[in-house]
């Protein structure tokens, strides 16, 4: 695998928001009962984020990170499925064989 074109297909898929091919997005219900103006800025920063270190990156995939809003703290996260969605992916670096799960959520709600 590689993580260069795993970084590449995360930020394809977190920039694009779900629209690119193989992707979905889920949003959880603590995000969901914000008002839309905070949704929509919140899927702003989540699309425009870059700040990516050896701390919140580890392994290079840009397949989290952690924001602030309004003083609420909103995680996002990239998970790799297998086409069925019900195994993970053999190969995240295989866009034929994986769907990419961006997930997000108010840091209260983990």
């Amino acid at each position: 695998m590689s993580t260069t074109i795993i970084a590449k297909l995360n930020d394809q898929c977190r920039t694009a928001f779900g629209v690119y091919p193989n992707t979905r997005v889920v949003l959880t219900p603590g995000f969901t009962i914000l008002p839309p103006n905070d949704q929509s800025a919140i899927i702003e920063k989540v699309q425009r984020f870059n700040s990516f270190t050896e701390d919140n990156d580890p392994h290079g995939e840009h397949d989290f990170g952690a924001i602030d809003h309004n003083g609420e703290k909103v995680f996002w996260k990239i998970d790799y499925y297998a086409p069925d969605m019900e195994h993970g992916s053999e190969d995240a670096s295989d866009p034929k064989q994986t769907v990419r799960l961006l997930t997000i959520m108010l840091a209260s709600e983990y």
